[in-house]
């Protein structure tokens, strides 16, 4: 009988310094949480795509034959919208600076225009212009992103490259006289020049929509030696399309080719 009373004052016991001693052991505190890493907007390569339309001008068309003993000249000259279809590849640098090399199609644009001439006493005489306008445009383009708000960027940007401007199917016909001249179709690189505005929108981290206002500079346009309809020309006589801008108005998208990030919470603010 004492043995067992012994037995259960000892179990009691180590019970006992064993609570004792699990009470002065510190205790230990949940692993912490690691939270998912945040995804920076670092710079990498992109692939390019726009599609867009036109608002084009030309300040005057110029031909010697045309000014010859006319003191004034009053010009109305215009073209039809045209579409614009646009591919390029670019490389971000930082949140705020990125470059690209575009190339684009601009399609046909009808071009009207009358020249009004007044000569020395009652004479004058009106022509009537029409043809046909296209171009490849080769733009080198640099941008900077002002700041991103709830995954909007705006930017501006400025470019320059080449135009191959072509005029083709010209006409020129003297209303008083009926006369018909044409011009061979003729199409002459020039330096162009382009400015960008415009917002981005981060669709995903890999994939932005754009949309962009860009004034385009494409330089001159010629036409060939005008000739009567039988073939007759005793003149060096092209008809020049001086200083042929655009307003464009586009819509594009940006590809991002680098590594799709594991985890990229929606982005706020930067900058």
């Amino acid at each position: 009988m004492r043995s067992v009373k012994f037995l259960v004052a000892a179990g009691a016991a180590s019970l006992l310094s064993s609570g004792a001693f699990a009470a002065d052991m510190a205790i230990m505190p949940p692993p912490a949480y690691a939270p998912p890493p945040i995804v920076e907007d670092f710079g990498g390569w992109y692939l390019r795509g726009d599609i867009g339309f036109s608002n084009q001008r030309v300040d005057r068309l110029n031909n010697a034959l045309d000014t010859v003993g006319a003191p004034s000249s009053v010009q109305r000259l215009s073209f039809n919208t045209a579409g614009i279809f646009g591919l390029g590849v670019g490389y971000k640098v930082n949140n705020w600076f990125r470059a690209d090399v575009t190339g684009e199609y601009r399609g046909n644009s009808q071009f009207f225009g009358t020249d009004h001439l007044t000569y020395a006493g009652p004479s004058f005489g009106v022509n009537t212009y029409h043809a046909t306008k296209s171009e490849w445009v080769v733009l080198g383009n640099a941008y900077v992103d002002l700041g991103t708000w709830w995954c909007v960027t705006p930017f501006i940007g400025a470019g320059v490259g080449g135009a191959r401007v072509s005029i083709a199917n010209f006409t020129d016909v003297n209303t008083p006289t009926s006369g018909v001249a044409f011009g061979d179709n003729v199409a002459k690189w020039n330096l162009a020049w382009a400015v960008h505005a415009g917002v981005a929108y981060k669709v995903t981290p890999n994939f932005t929509v754009e949309l962009a206002y860009r004034y385009l500079d494409m330089g001159d346009g010629l036409t060939g030696d005008l000739r009567t309809f039988d073939g007759v020309n005793n003149v060096n006589n092209p008809t020049t399309f001086k200083n042929i801008t655009s307003h464009d108005l586009k819509l594009g998208v940006r590809w991002d080719l680098s590594n799709p990030p594991a985890y990229a919470p929606p982005l706020m603010r930067k900058g």
